[in-house]
């Protein structure tokens, strides 16, 4: 039995929103040094998450989830999951364990190189940083509607039927961000929890080895491939819509940047933590509502 096709999350840094400079001056320091303040690691990335507005996205990334859970009943077990299902599947997306958890990596992330963090607040806290930021929390969650999804996609293969110079600037955006590559890893490893969560809960008739699992995941890549890109050029258009070309290759700049490789990477490793511990929760739980257990 294979698992399921990975939910479409796109956790990147281009879907993190906003942020304001000022929080990081009005953060207290961890100890004074003569004139310079040291702002401890829990504190920085308070700021951080704060200004990039985390909670919305991870109330977005819920309401993704909710959709899953759904999609998971009618997969594995139709119209036998019902609302204690929905119940389990709630609790899993839990908001505030979600934001912990992305917390606790992150800072994990950015201890190891605290000074970029002002570049990016910098970036972030410009009333054009505002705008594009609050465009792709807006577009995020218009996509969780199909029809606007649909209607995004044919937006997408018009640019491509007319050779669009915009879809050139939105590939380079997703390449500066490594963008497929870095979501395709993401769902492979969230497939691989749910994986293991599902023979945690005793899902298979047969032991499974750690080899065998890997092998299983790694023949979907190429699915999770098409369906990344398939789901990205259309929140790319529709979120970036909006934006001159000048404003789009200043954040394609500023993602080629220290700043942005970094914030890039580390939101990618936090919330791989996060999806990796969400998708091992569905798989044990998806395991025992198969099995008739109470969960």
């Amino acid at each position: 039995m294979s698992v399921p096709p990975s939910l479409r999350r796109l956790a990147f840094a281009a879907l993190l929103a906003g942020g304001a400079a000022p929080l990081m001056a009005e953060a207290p320091p961890a100890k004074d040094r003569g004139d310079s303040q040291v702002v401890a690691p829990a504190v920085q990335v308070a700021a951080l998450g704060e200004a990039l507005r985390i909670a919305e996205v991870v109330e977005v990334m819920r309401e993704e989830g909710l959709e899953y859970g759904a999609s998971l009943e009618d997969e594995l077990f139709p119209g036998r999951g019902g609302a204690r299902w929905q119940a389990v599947v709630g609790l899993i997306y839990d908001t505030d364990t979600m934001r912990k958890r992305f917390d606790a990596a992150l800072e994990r992330e950015v201890a190891a190189d605290p000074s970029v963090i002002g570049g990016i607040l910098d970036f972030f806290g410009s009333e054009r940083g505002q705008r594009i930021l609050g465009l792709e929390i807006e577009a995020r969650r218009a996509l969780l509607d199909e029809s606007t999804e649909e209607a995004a996609k044919v937006v997408v293969e018009d640019m491509t039927a007319n050779d669009d110079p915009r879809l050139g600037l939105l590939r380079d955006f997703a390449e500066a961000n490594d963008l497929i590559e870095l979501n395709v890893a993401g769902a492979l490893n969230a497939n691989l929890a749910f994986y293991r969560g599902m023979i945690e809960g005793a899902a298979f008739d047969e032991p499974m080895s750690e080899e065998q699992m890997l092998a299983d995941v790694w023949t979907q890549e190429p699915e999770v491939r098409r369906e990344t890109e398939e789901w990205l050029y259309p929140y790319l258009a529709l979120a970036y819509g909006p934006l001159s070309d000048d404003d789009l290759r200043d954040y394609i700049a500023f993602s080629r940047s220290a700043e942005g490789r970094r914030l890039n990477a580390a939101t990618f490793a936090a919330f791989d933590t996060v999806f990796s511990a969400i998708s091992r929760d569905l798989g044990r739980a998806a395991a025992r509502q198969m099995q008739g257990e109470d969960i």
